[in-house]
Order: C-alpha cells, then sequence, then structure tokens
C-alpha cells in the first residue's frame, strides 16, 4: 500500500490532484522533459527549494552536524534541486495548528528530514534536508490533516499571517481570526493571484500598538477597527499597502483608514488584479508591490484599484465568513481555583514572568513556549501536542518571533503544563527578552547566507541567558534579530539590536563580520525601520552587544526607549563606542576570528594573499571603499537630522566613489566626473558581469544607474533613507568584487606548479 492509497478518501479531491500533477511533473523533471526554469518556478509553488550544502550542519552552536541523508545521485547541475536533499516550507495560515497536525508535522520531519521542525518569522514550518522524491507523500500526509504546502514560496500570496493572541488579547479592538481564515481560504489558488511578478504578503493585527501582525512591513496589512455609525458599531480595518522589508525596506501606507470588513476581500482581489496588470515581471529586485505604489504615488494606485473593484463580478465568499461565529472554539477544561503550592518547582516563577500571560477571560492565560532558533524536535512536538490536548484542547499558535503559544490553558493547570514542558525541554523562560533572539537560517542551508545568522544568535542567547536575574528590566525587554545576509529574513530593520551578515578582506583572508543595525522600532507594528552604522567582526557581536546595553543602562534618561536613546545619543557616537571592535589581530595570533560561528574551518579556503603587482592598486580601491562607506554612515547622519537634500546627494557620491575605487584596478586615470564614472563602471564592470556575484551585484549595480539618471527632484525623508540603503548595499558588492579582483590576482601571481 502507498500513502496515495491510505490517504485517498481523507484528501479532497483537488487538493489530491494537484499533487499527483506535481509527482507526474518530477518524472518528467527527471526525464528531462521540462525545463528547468519551469519546474523550479513550479516546485517553489508547492513550497519546495533547493538548500545550500558547503557546510553540511545545522548551527545550534555545539558545532557542526552532518548532513543525516547521502546526496540522491540524481546530479543534474550545480542549481538543481537533484543534487542533495533540500527544504520544505508548509504554511500554517495565521500559526494555527492542532494538536493531530502537530503530530502529523513531528512524524513526518522524524520520516523525511532531520527530525527538527523549524518554526519561522512568518508562522510557517520547515523542513530541512528532505528529498524531493519524498515530496508528494510528504504533501499527501499533511493534507491529510488539512495542511498545505501550495503557494508557500513563489510569486504567490504567501502564508496569511495575523497576532497569535487573536482573540484572548486584552488590547485588541475584535478577533481577526476568522477574517485571516477567509483571506487565506479567498485567496489561495485565485486565478487573480497566479500573474504577479513577486510574492505578495498579509498580515493582520487586533491592534496598532503591539508588534504581534507587523503590519507596516508587508505588502497587504491590516489593523481591526470599529466606528459608530448611525448609532450601530461597524467593523472594518485600517489597511496599509505596499510595505516590506528585504534589502532596501519600506514603510506601508495608509491606504484607507477604514475598510468595512464586508468590503475586505474584494479590496484584496482588487489589488491582486492591479498588481498583477502593472507590477514589475521582468526585473525581480523591481517587482513587488511596494515598488508599483511608490511608481504610480498612493493616490493614483488607491484610484486604480477602486475602479478595479466596481468592476468586479459579485462573488458570494466575499462575506460569506461573516457570517460565522466570531469566536469559535472547543470545549475547555473546568478553570481551577488557584496555582497552589508551587514552591517546589524550580524556576516555575521566573518562566510564568516572561512566559505566561493572562488573557482577557478571566482564569485564562496563554504560554509562551520559547524556541531556542525556532527549533523543536519531533520528540518535542509530539509532547507538545499531548499538553496541549491534555491542559487544553484547542489549537495552538506560532508565532512570528519563531515560538509557540498555548492559548486557553487554565491557570490551574500552570504547575502540572509546567512539569510536562520541563521534562521535555520546552519550558525556557525568557520568551519575548533578549535571550529570545530571531534568526533566519543564514548559511547553514540558505543559498544566499554570508554569516551564520543561527550562531550568532545561538551565542548572544548563551550569553544573556548565563544573565537570568542579573540584567536591568531595561535591557532585558530589547529585541535582537539576525540576518545570514542584507534580505532582513530575520527581521534584523525592526529590532532594537539588529543585524545582518557580510563579509570583509583582512590580512588576506574573508573575514565575517555584521552590520550593526539600530534604530528599529518592534512596537507598533513594526513602526520604524533601523539603520546600519557599520561592520563588526562576527565573532565581537556578543561584545558590541555588552557594550552598548552596558551605556544604554548607564546614560538612560528616566524611562526612555531604547529608540529614544539612540536618536538622543546619536549613531555617531554609538559608533564612536565600537570603533575599537572593527580591529582583529593576524590570523596567526587570532585564528578564531577567521571562521564563523559553529563552524571550525576558515570562513574561506587558502590563502587570498595580495601579489605585489596589484597591492598598491588594490589598496587604492580599499582606501576609496572606506571612505565610501564613511560618506554613507554621514548621510544617515544628515537624514535624521532632517537635510534630505544633502543626504542624498551623500549617499550618490559614496556609489560614485566605491564604483571609482573599483575602476581604479584597472584603468588609475579615471575623473571625478559623474559620467565618466558611471561610463566606465558600467563597461567594466557591469557588462562583463565582473560585479555578479553572491551578493546580487547586478541588481545592486542598478541602484547606482539609477540615482545617475534621476531627473532631479525634491528628496523626502523616505527617498533620502531608501537611497541610503541602496548605497550601503552597493558597498557590500563593491566589497565583494575587490576581493574576488583581489584572489584572481593573487592565483595570476603563482609561478607555474604552486600549490592552489
Amino acid at each position: 500500500m502507498t500513502w496515495k492509497n491510505v490517504l485517498s478518501e481523507r484528501i479532497s479531491s483537488a487538493w489530491a490532484d494537484e499533487i499527483d500533477t506535481f509527482e507526474s511533473q518530477i518524472a518528467l523533471r527527471r526525464q528531462g522533459k521540462i525545463d528547468e526554469k519551469v519546474f523550479a518556478e513550479t516546485r517553489l509553488r508547492r513550497g519546495v527549494y533547493g538548500q545550500r550544502y558547503d557546510n553540511g550542519q545545522r548551527n545550534d552552536g555545539t558545532g557542526a552536524k552532518p548532513l543525516p541523508f547521502p546526496s540522491n545521485g540524481l546530479t543534474k547541475g550545480p542549481d538543481t534541486v537533484w543534487d542533495a536533499p533540500g527544504m520544505m516550507r508548509i504554511k500554517i495560515p495565521f500559526g494555527d495548528l492542532t494538536s493531530d497536525q502537530m503530530d502529523v508535522l513531528a512524524d513526518v520531519a522524524e520520516e523525511y528530514s532531520d527530525e527538527i521542525c523549524h518554526i519561522t518569522t512568518r508562522q510557517d514550518v520547515q523542513l530541512h534536508f528532505v528529498h524531493i522524491e519524498d515530496t508528494p507523500d510528504l504533501m499527501r500526509r499533511l493534507a491529510a490533516v488539512g495542511i498545505t504546502t501550495r503557494e508557500a514560496c513563489g510569486n504567490t500570496v504567501r502564508n496569511v499571517t495575523a497576532c497569535p493572541l487573536a482573540g484572548v488579547c486584552r488590547d485588541e479592538t475584535f478577533d481577526v481570526t476568522p477574517h485571516a481564515t477567509a483571506c487565506m481560504r479567498f485567496l489561495l489558488g485565485h486565478p487573480d493571484t497566479q500573474d504577479f511578478g513577486r510574492k505578495f504578503k498579509v498580515a493582520f493585527s487586533g491592534c496598532a500598538e503591539h508588534a504581534c501582525g507587523l503590519v507596516s512591513m508587508h505588502d497587504l496589512g491590516l489593523i481591526a477597527r470599529t466606528r459608530v455609525k448611525d448609532g450601530v458599531e461597524q467593523r472594518g480595518f485600517e489597511t496599509y499597502v505596499g510595505g516590506g522589508l528585504g534589502a532596501v525596506p519600506h514603510q506601508a501606507k495608509l491606504f484607507d483608514d477604514f475598510l468595512p470588513e464586508s468590503e475586505l476581500l474584494p479590496t484584496a482581489q482588487a489589488i491582486a488584479r492591479v498588481f498583477a496588470r502593472l507590477g514589475e515581471k521582468k526585473n525581480r529586485a523591481r517587482a513587488r508591490i511596494k515598488f508599483l505604489v511608490a511608481q504610480l504615488g498612493l493616490t493614483e494606485f488607491k484610484r486604480l484599484v477602486d475602479e478595479e473593484r466596481k468592476s468586479l463580478p459579485f462573488d458570494e465568499r466575499w462575506t460569506a465568513h461573516l457570517r460565522l461565529a466570531k469566536t469559535a472554539r472547543q470545549v475547555l477544561p473546568e478553570r481551577g481555583e488557584s496555582l497552589g503550592d508551587t514552591s517546589h518547582l524550580d524556576g516555575f516563577d521566573g518562566w510564568c514572568r516572561t512566559n505566561v500571560y493572562r488573557q482577557r477571560q478571566p482564569g485564562y492565560v496563554v504560554v509562551t513556549v520559547a524556541l531556542p532558533l525556532g527549533d523543536l524536535t519531533s520528540h518535542q512536538m509530539r509532547a507538545l501536542a499531548a499538553s496541549n490536548r491534555r491542559h487544553v484542547g484547542t489549537s495552538v499558535r506560532t508565532t512570528v518571533e519563531q515560538n509557540i503559544v498555548l492559548r486557553w490553558v487554565s491557570e490551574a493547570d500552570l504547575p502540572q503544563l509546567y512539569v510536562n514542558l520541563k521534562a521535555n525541554g520546552l519550558a525556557a523562560a525568557g520568551a519575548g527578552t533578549i535571550t529570545d533572539v530571531t534568526a533566519c537560517p543564514g548559511t547553514d542551508t540558505c543559498k544566499l547566507g554570508i554569516a551564520s545568522s543561527r550562531g550568532l544568535a545561538a551565542s548572544l542567547r548563551t550569553q544573556f541567558s548565563g544573565m537570568t536575574g542579573d540584567l536591568d528590566p531595561s535591557v532585558e525587554g530589547l529585541r535582537i534579530k539576525t540576518s545570514g545576509c542584507f534580505n532582513s529574513c530575520g527581521q534584523h530593520h525592526i529590532a532594537d539590536l539588529g543585524f545582518y551578515g557580510v563579509s570583509r578582506t583582512i590580512n588576506g583572508y574573508k573575514v565575517p563580520h555584521f552590520q550593526v543595525v539600530l534604530g528599529g522600532k518592534w512596537v507598533d507594528n513594526g513602526g520604524e525601520y533601523g539603520l546600519a552604522i557599520g561592520a563588526v567582526p562576527s565573532k565581537r557581536v556578543p561584545e558590541a552587544v555588552e557594550r552598548i546595553s552596558d551605556r544604554f543602562v548607564a546614560e538612560r534618561q528616566a524611562d526612555e526607549t531604547f529608540q529614544q536613546f539612540v536618536a538622543r545619543v546619536g549613531k555617531r557616537s554609538l559608533k564612536t563606542t565600537l570603533d575599537d571592535l572593527t580591529k582583529i589581530p593576524s590570523h596567526d595570533e587570532g585564528p578564531e576570528f577567521y571562521s564563523d560561528w559553529g563552524d571550525p574551518r576558515e570562513f574561506t579556503l587558502g590563502d587570498m594573499g595580495i601579489g605585489e603587482c596589484a597591492g598598491e592598486v588594490v589598496s587604492l580601491a580599499e582606501f576609496d571603499l572606506a571612505a565610501a562607506e564613511a560618506q554613507v554612515f554621514e548621510a544617515q547622519l544628515l537624514m535624521e537630522e532632517g537635510n534630505y537634500s544633502r543626504a542624498d546627494d551623500l549617499a550618490y557620491h559614496a556609489m560614485l566613489l566605491a564604483a571609482k575605487g573599483l575602476i581604479k584596478t584597472e584603468f588609475i586615470d579615471i575623473t571625478d566626473d559623474p559620467n565618466d564614472i558611471v561610463r566606465e563602471f558600467r563597461t567594466r564592470f557591469f557588462d562583463t558581469r565582473l560585479f555578479f556575484d553572491k551578493y546580487a551585484g547586478g541588481k545592486f549595480a542598478m541602484y547606482l544607474f539609477r540615482r545617475h539618471d534621476a531627473v532631479s527632484q525634491p528628496a523626502t525623508a523616505e527617498s533620502a533613507r531608501q537611497l541610503i540603503e541602496e548605497a550601503q548595499l552597493f558597498l557590500e558588492a563593491s566589497h565583494a568584487c575587490q576581493a574576488h579582483l583581489t584572489a584572481q590576482r593573487s592565483q595570476s601571481d603563482l609561478p607555474t606548479g604552486s600549490p592552489q
């Protein structure tokens, strides 16, 4: 018997047909009958990713862990999914999971993966090291309990996220769960959402002040609102469009201050139609809806959506969910009278302080199960499902901070629940504190990872976990988020202390670094974005965090928040606090700086020393890059002072200076004329693809070209900020290009027969 036969009556015919079709496409691709580019989009729309294998480990901070499976032997080229197991992303709409679904997730993680379920920053679950041949059966087993991987990736509507406290939050306007459910079901597979140039993300929040929904960083964000009209209370949504993080983040724009709940789905459909029709399709770097909104302007975008809405044929699904009960849940256990004696439970009080939230329903609480790096084993997932059945009976929710929450827990059950969780390694305190570090997969499994974000996160977690009870309350509440590259999958832009991976060439070696991002705002639904103030060697980031947090405690005024402190003290002063950390000893004196977290190998293989013939030219390039970085930082300070025009100009000239430094490696007599610099850079580095590498240099080169060709117009706070972000990314790509040129010249200087 096969899983297809066993589960045939438990899977809807539509889902079963889709999975069967995908299984046939896998077979055709194996036979070379489907083009790889076409198949890539097909598998991505089913949640199947390729995965990185340069280090063969899942970095948990304790060292390397070997791949659990050998290569499947179906090698078809270095960039296809046939080389080795990949990653499976599983959509969990608004993070809602039943105990039965958790059991199945545990089973498939154990049987097809490395026994780890990873919770993502969008409430999904990811499995790594999955063979593509196993994915159809994996999908069938998930479908049998109501879980799909459809449109978990690709140019589609991604997982619809929502506040995990929806329905029980003390501050919410109303429960957004029915609306998130309806939005997910309506948009999944909808014909109007199948022709996007890039992904589209939706988020719901029950209130404006907290961070649970992170509405400000979404393509479509909705905050619950009510109003009274003709004496009747109406429900609706404060609606935002065009937000997004990524390399260059955009704050979402207010689309409608009150969108009636009956208009939610038709408006979402109209927005999808406008995005599909007018959004960029060729240049993926400009294909998100945030660029379309910026290009058209919010007024024109709204006009087009309103026109589209008027032309839509009626769909009964638009309002079907409004007839459902607003809050539906299973029968709950009886509520006890008191906690009883808990003095014998070691760590219970501290756990309650950080991990237990009192619901608006008297006698019930929400318990956060803090998951280091967002991971839990198959055994832990089953144990959590069992605890949920015993103490709750309703579904759990995953969170954007990579944790799991149990809702509707009777306060009287807390001691026994704590004992159960502790027995399975799930009772770590510190949820929502500086210890609860968010991290993307980074170099562990992501092909775009530059530095080990998970390794750094594990180190920081260990550092602060050992200080339990000694941390100042103002520091304990800080949020730290790490990304392995500039793309902000770890959401570093909205952290108090954000970090994203970069590399630098020092003493002839590549050294892992992290850019330090300050000024982000986690509350107010991710209300403001931070900016990078400079790069610190990876192994010195924990010391950088300690210095900044110590200074915050020492110089904080009254009830000043960390963001207010950063604004008052100034980033120039904070950058000075870290300046000496940017210097590291030679490779012989401090070899640990030349490897990444959890990986004993050198960050790059071999000696990348500079030959004499290239030494002077490269040093000139490095000098220009350093000066360009200083200009970008000055541009940031000018922007924060309100001098947007000067900030824009300085960021532009920083890109020109970096480009000029690279040009000098080939043409020492380049002039200072911007037209000459752009022309020579395009000819020598863009057209020749020398600027194209893992840093997406080709995309970042376009930032320089666009700004150079832009018609002069007054700079705004938003445009200046975006150009500063673009300039920083252009500099990172310039560093990578310069290091590549250095390595090439070093190899060409080797005499014949020299070791490589």
